[in-house]
């Protein structure tokens, strides 16, 4: 069995519900530990019943360090602080051998198990952001993502791991400061300060925003590839990073900020995402809540101009705001 874990709060829960069922659907053996980060996601999750899901609530996993310097960070801030802790929390908690931990915002077209694979003897997994030059934001968000990081219950990866937990709790904001960045920037210099560390190799592991530009995708034996256009090798792709999507008013999303984004892209890599945020959508209103598990961009003066509305639903888009029925439009199908 492989081991995940990833935390979220209610507005990120139909996005996690998203990557849970994805995992669901192409893993063989897996589980998911999903520490919920307000009462709302825990209860929800609760009612949900999640097969192979351990759910985990903030008073059965905050300690003395967490809860001190909680009043110091930001939300956002808090999070990317407790990373390191979820993973070695669910490690020490339920005696696993392994844990990976896992960004909310994934959605998986493959099997991750042959990523972890792919670390042999090695007790640590990290993911470079292979950033499209004109998108290169390594020396202020780091070289590596913290999206798909792999720790074994070793003293070579525990080892790593509490080095990391410790450097979080000092310093974790969302700014750039003396080489640091959020959780993120101290993985920069792994390879070298420490031992036993793999950096992925499988372009299928990690394909994102910030890197997309770089490649073309079609299925074969409805597997989904990615093709890099500088050598026109071919690779599975086994997740995405969905960095920056929101969901909008009338009912349209915004799928990236910042990121130029293909027709090919939004075909095959985005329309699958909407499905299954709907899905996730429907999943969670059977539930009788009464509640939004999601933020709603604002369409500036959407109910007032028609000319808005009309490029809104008839044409499908309106600056960076993707109507629903754009991805659920036909596309012609394509193969490699």
């Amino acid at each position: 069995m492989i081991n995940y874990c990833t935390l979220f709060n209610s507005r990120y829960l139909s996005r996690g519900l998203a990557m849970y069922r994805s995992l669901e659907k192409h893993c063989n053996d897996f589980h998911l530990y999903i520490f919920a980060f307000d009462e709302l996601c825990y209860d929800t999750l609760c009612n949900l019943n999640l097969r192979y899901a351990t759910i985990i609530s903030l008073s059965e996993f905050e300690d003395e360090h967490l809860l001190s310097i909680k009043p110091t960070r930001m939300e956002n801030e808090y999070c990317w602080t407790c990373t390191p802790s979820v993973i070695r929390y669910s490690i020490n908690e339920y005696q696993l051998s392994s844990c990976t931990y896992l960004d909310a915002d994934l959605l998986f077209f493959s099997d991750p198990a042959i990523l972890i694979q792919e670390m042999e003897e090695r007790s640590v997994l990290i993911t470079e952001h292979r950033y499209t030059p004109r998108h290169d934001q390594s020396v202020t968000s780091g070289i590596y993502c913290v999206q798909f990081i792999c720790f074994k219950n070793t003293e070579e990866g525990m080892r790593v791991l509490d080095w990391w937990r410790n450097a979080c709790l000092e310093w974790c904001y969302c700014r750039v400061e003396d080489g640091k960045f959020g959780d993120q920037k101290y993985l920069d210099d792994w390879m070298t300060r420490f031992t036993g560390i793999h950096e992925l190799k499988a372009l299928g592991g990690g394909v994102a925003p910030w890197n997309i530009q770089q490649y073309d995708f079609a299925f074969r034996d409805q597997q989904l590839y990615g093709k890099d256009l500088a050598s026109s090798s071919f690779f599975p792709v086994v997740f995405y990073h969905y960095h920056g999507f929101k969901y909008a008013e009338a009912n349209s999303f915004i799928p990236t900020n910042g990121y130029n984004l293909s027709s090919n892209d939004l075909h095959f890599i985005y329309q699958p995402y909407v499905k299954a945020l709907k899905l996730a959508d429907k999943e969670l209103a059977k539930l009788n809540l009464k509640y939004h598990f999601h933020e709603v961009q604002k369409i500036e003066r959407i109910g007032k101009s028609p000319r808005r509305m009309l490029l809104l639903y008839i044409t499908g888009q309106f600056r960076q705001f993707y109507h629903s029925s754009y991805f659920f439009r036909k596309w012609p199908f394509k193969s490699i």
